[in-house]
């Protein structure tokens, strides 16, 4: 058998339990406001917290693009050193100078287009050869755990 709660309606339109008591109304509301401040609270700690490990993430992203120029100058300075002290003829000549080429390509690169640059590459790159870059990831993987359950 289901009990029922009746509610008797004031003049003003509120419902009003007529098995509670005034304090025991006021205490209600004094829980119900509580909870509601509660929530409000939570919420503006969870935004304060999102702002906060964005500005991180943004902080860590620059710092990461900062790295990938400093990166890129120091390879084309290093193209630029085996340039000035290789010998220009002959088969080491030859040698020292596709790698300083290479080098400096390289360099340029990781200066110009950065992390994203980069990310947006090997993403194409993926989208164009899709079971190759399945394959290279296996064998990335096996090597991984090849090494690591030797140490």
């Amino acid at each position: 058998m289901a009990t029922a709660t009746s509610t008797v309606t004031n003049r003003d339109g509120e419902g009003k339990n007529p098995f509670m008591s005034a304090g025991e109304t006021d205490l209600k509301n004094k829980i119900v406001n509580a909870g509601a401040t509660g929530m409000e609270k939570a919420k503006d700690a969870a935004t304060s917290v999102a702002h906060a490990v964005s500005d991180a993430g943004s902080a860590v992203g620059d710092k990461a693009n900062e790295a990938t120029t400093a990166v890129g100058g120091g390879m084309k300075s290093l193209a630029s050193s085996i340039r000035q002290h290789s010998p220009r003829e002959g088969v080491l000549g030859s040698a020292s100078s596709s790698v300083a080429d290479s080098l400096e390509s390289g360099g340029r690169y990781l200066q110009e287009e950065g992390l994203r640059g980069m990310g947006a590459d090997v993403t194409a790159l993926i989208q164009r050869n899709p079971i190759p870059s399945l394959l290279v990831g296996i064998g990335i993987g096996f090597l991984l755990a090849k090494v690591t359950t030797r140490s």
